[in-house]
């Protein structure tokens, strides 16, 4: 809207820092202040230490078993546009696949700087490298970030602080994804007022084939006020839940949550090395968007729309109303592989031959050798059986006869 600033929200709270925690129960309501030491980020008005890596396997990863996708779909040749804090692509999980971006804070640098470290986390749940000794991995691995730098924002004391550009920079930058050949547009942030630029530009995406995945917003308990993009046409909306399924309390509700993933308690990346535990819909966001990779990889002629599609079809059921949890709970191996799954619109054309489900073609064999061999012995009873009469019936009459055919005597 002209001649008002809309500040742009990066929706994540760190809970934890360079300690292996391990959650069990429900989101911290309160974000904790991270330790301070002597030592800054390249470029960053920042003098915290990096954290420690985390060994232990984070519950998402529990849940959704990147290994188990790793056979069927990485995210290959998939590119996905983060727009976001930046992205460091020093990080040993994050070597390699960060690609040239661009950065609207600070114009002429490549959008991997990441003072907030905030994009690397939401980017680390998409692409981090398995690496020994760590727990952590990203699920589609092979996927490249487009790292599209429009905020440092960070919580200092329970406060916001840092610099976020303006609504309309907001929408260039979604643009200049699109333009890039982004596949997949990961926006962790939210603006908490309707604008024309802003809609305009999430329409262009959805008209150029991006699926465009957007956070639901962290302010349930806080008004409930509603999120954008994540309410447009076009964007799949993600809400948050915690590990015991439960739909996270800061999870905004409403018509603009179309599934959700796990938001509570996620490990991340953090710029240079190390992990931390954080909460928000910022995390359970880009869950989503690894899974519209593998989807984008797995079945190449899918529109957005397809895919989109496909991944609310697939969702667990979770418990909640549908302003909650939306179609329910992200399912990435059986949005990639579900044959039953929508798979195309009306006159959308035809599609390529449907990758079948090893586990359902290994159900299928083991239940048609087990009809085989049912049929098999139950005609082998019948025929016992039916020898068995013979004997029982046939043979005395016949013994009694002296073996004389039947007929009159």
């Amino acid at each position: 809207m002209p001649g008002r600033r809309i500040r742009l929200t990066l929706v994540g709270a760190i809970i934890a820092v360079s300690v292996p925690l391990v959650a069990t129960g429900p989101a911290v309501a309160a974000p904790l202040s991270l330790p301070v030491a002597q030592r800054a980020l390249p470029g960053c008005d920042s003098t915290d230490e990096p954290p420690k890596p985390l060994k232990p396997v984070p519950w998402p990863q529990q849940r959704y078993a990147p290994d188990r996708l790793a056979p069927l779909a990485t995210g290959k040749q998939v590119t996905v546009a983060v727009i976001d804090s930046g992205v460091d692509k020093t990080h040993p999980q994050m070597r390699g696949k960060v690609l040239p971006g661009r950065d609207y804070l600070d114009p002429g640098l490549n959008g991997s700087r990441d003072c907030a470290r905030h994009g690397t986390g939401v980017a680390s749940i998409i692409v981090a490298s398995p690496v020994d000794g760590v727990g952590f991995r990203g699920l589609a691995p092979d996927a490249g970030i487009l790292p599209v730098r429009v905020s440092e924002q960070k919580q200092v004391d329970g406060k916001e602080q840092g610099r976020t550009v303006g609504v309309a920079t907001f929408a260039a930058s979604i643009r200049w994804a699109v333009d890039q050949g982004a596949d997949v547009i990961n926006l962790s942030v939210v603006y908490y007022q309707d604008s024309p630029a802003l809609r305009s530009a999430i329409e262009y995406a959805v008209a150029h084939d991006v699926v465009v995945v957007a956070a639901a917003g962290n302010k349930n308990e806080d008004g409930n006020p509603r999120p954008y993009p994540a309410s447009y046409d076009g964007v799949i909306g993600v809400g948050s839940v915690n590990e015991d399924g439960t739909v996270s309390p800061f999870s905004q509700r409403g018509d603009w949550v179309d599934v959700v993933a796990p938001g509570a308690a996620v490990t991340v990346a953090v710029p240079e090395r190390g992990h931390v535990i954080d909460n928000g819909t910022s995390y359970a966001t880009p869950f989503v968007s690894a899974t519209a990779a593998l989807i984008r990889q797995y079945w190449p002629d899918l529109t957005a729309q397809q895919v989109a599609e496909r991944i609310k079809a697939t969702a667990d059921p979770a418990a909640g109303d549908a302003n909650a949890v939306g179609a329910g709970v992200l399912n990435p191996y059986r949005a990639v592989t579900d044959t039953a799954a929508p798979a195309r619109q009306p006159a959308a054309g035809g599609l390529p031959a449907p990758h079948e489900d090893p586990a359902a073609v290994a159900r299928a064999e083991r239940r048609s050798v087990a009809q085989e061999r049912a049929l098999w012995v139950a005609g082998l009873a019948g025929t016992v059986a039916g020898v068995a009469l013979l004997l029982a019936v046939v043979v005395p009459r016949g013994m009694r006869r002296g073996w004389r055919p039947a007929g009159p005597a």
